[in-house]
């Protein structure tokens, strides 16, 4: 896959694409970054892309001018799909990334200051994506964030083929806890089920746990979540079944037991 990076900042995308699985995915060829310096386009000598707000108001807009004429220079035989991040965008999450993963190319246009000029918005942006409801001096963090979770999941990337399937949030789900070595811990066991050796008692140790994590932590999940008998059978035993029916009231939601 090809990442292409519209940037006044490359130099912030260094160390994070020289470390751990991005340096593999890049040493292997997976993927391509391209970084791509949005003040080397601007026209006048100080290389300025941002300019005040026509009608007045606090901060800077990056300007037009130079975001399109590089646009325009590195689309090329394929254009890619071109992605503002901006906290108006819809927010991302693993399906969003699911989505892009599907892509051969991604154009990500990093915001700045109070954002970009409309007009470049409405004619050359083709989606806008917000990482969450809280702000950041820019749009390079969310970058990385996209490049990181949509390589993960491109074939050949993980040591484990399972990793990227069995992620939090693959399933709908959080993830269940995890234990290592040693067996005991500050007085504290890991848990029977998981020395077991019997691999559908391990399954459904851990189905049983990440809904119990799920329910604690971000019940509202809970409502995307369609479980068929058998998972129904194991939520009843282990006495959630009724917290999540009466979850479907509290939060207004299709949250289907079959």
């Amino acid at each position: 896959m090809l990442f292409d990076i519209l940037t006044i900042f490359p130099e912030l995308f260094s160390s994070p694409l020289q470390e751990g699985i991005l340096r593999r995915a890049l040493a292997a060829e997976k993927i391509t970054v391209n970084l791509h310096n949005i003040r080397d386009y601007a026209f006048d000598r100080h290389h300025m892309t941002d300019d005040r707000p026509f009608g007045g108001g606090e901060g800077m807009v990056m300007k037009p001018e130079p975001l399109t004429a590089c646009l325009e220079d590195i689309q090329g035989d394929e254009p890619g799909r071109v992605i503002l991040l901006s906290p108006r965008g819809k927010t991302f999450n693993q399906q969003q990334a699911v989505r892009l993963a599907g892509y051969s190319r991604l154009i990500l246009v990093c915001g700045r200051y109070e954002g970009v000029d409309e007009r470049f918005t409405r004619q050359s942006v083709d989606e806008e994506i917000s990482i969450g409801d809280y702000i950041l001096t820019g749009g390079e963090l969310a970058a990385m964030i996209l490049v990181d979770s949509i390589t993960r999941l491109l074939p050949g990337v993980l040591g484990c083929s399972g990793s990227a399937e069995n992620d939090t949030f693959s399933h709908g789900l959080l993830k269940h806890p995890q234990y290592t070595r040693p067996r005991e811990f500050a007085g504290k066991q890991v848990p029977e089920e998981l020395l077991s050796g019997n691999h559908a008692d391990i399954a459904g140790y851990r189905f049983v746990e990440s809904v119990r994590v799920t329910l604690e932590r971000r019940p509202e999940l809970l409502g995307r979540i369609t479980f068929n008998s058998d998972e129904c059978r194991l939520l009843d035993k282990a006495g959630l079944l009724g917290r999540i029916k009466k979850l479907k009231n509290e939060y207004s939601c299709d949250c289907k037991l079959l």
